[in-house]
């Protein structure tokens, strides 16, 4: 198993990198529908909610909105600034931005499921920041590790990709597995938030805090062995002319 996560790492940050995309659709089904409308993992939702409510639109919420695009930014700063004298690339800092991430989403899913049900209005604004707040981190840190098409929190652009490129507006080939991937698996997440939060609100956050450890675990035991293998060994070819 070891050898095998060492061996391509692109793929197994692909793999990893398409798992947080579904852990964000089942976050942001979390978010819109047990929060009051808010999305915290796809900023532009939120930008478009608040534009409408601020020209009064009936019933859009404002303050959640303006919570989670902030508290989505300062994840993002966090994340840049530790990463920013890092190459690209998973590396040591990479997993421990993750693990807080995961550490904010258990923390957040054990509170939930304790207390149970949806939090009266300051609380949840509070479940809100934190909710952002881990997704502004891992968004962030996806945009480090550079897995192309694959941002783990929005998916506009790829859809863009994913029909530009095509062979009906006369593209010639594209990477279709990746990018449908990565659609197929945001709205399948979302749909099994949806179903989730027939449990509970906390049900949905503790299944995307168990995906972020579990990606967090990979990725570092993965790179790792990855930096541990050994050159492969190049034979050289003889020499037509052996010296004398």
């Amino acid at each position: 198993m070891l050898r095998r996560l060492g061996t391509n790492t692109d793929n197994l940050h692909l793999a990893l990198m398409l798992a947080l995309t579904f852990s964000t659709g089942v976050v942001d089904a979390v978010g819109y529908l047990g929060l009051d409308r808010v999305f915290t993992g796809n900023m532009t939702g939120n930008v478009v909610i608040l534009g409408m409510a601020l020209a009064g639109g009936d019933g859009l919420p404002i303050i959640g909105p303006i919570i989670a695009l902030l508290s989505f930014m300062l994840g993002a700063v966090i994340a840049g600034r530790v990463l920013r004298p890092i190459t690209k690339g998973w590396t040591h800092r990479s997993t421990s931005l993750l693990t807080a991430v995961a550490v904010l989403m258990v923390a957040l899913a054990v509170t939930l499921m304790v207390f149970g049900g949806t939090p009266p209005k300051p609380q949840e604004y509070v479940v809100t920041l934190f909710l952002a707040l881990a997704m502004g981190i891992q968004a962030g840190t996806a945009r480090h590790i550079a897995v192309k098409d694959v941002t783990t929190v929005v998916v506009t652009s790829t859809i863009t990709g994913f029909a530009a490129d095509s062979r009906l507006a006369g593209g010639k080939g594209q990477p279709w597995i990746r990018r449908g991937s990565a659609i197929v698996l945001i709205a399948a997440g979302a749909a099994v938030g949806a179903l989730l939060l027939r449990l509970g609100l906390g049900w949905g956050v503790s299944l995307s805090a168990l995906i972020t450890v579990g990606v967090a675990v990979l990725g570092h035991v993965g790179t790792r062995h990855s930096a541990n293998s050994p050159e492969p060994e190049v034979s050289l070819p003889a020499s037509p002319h052996p010296r004398s």
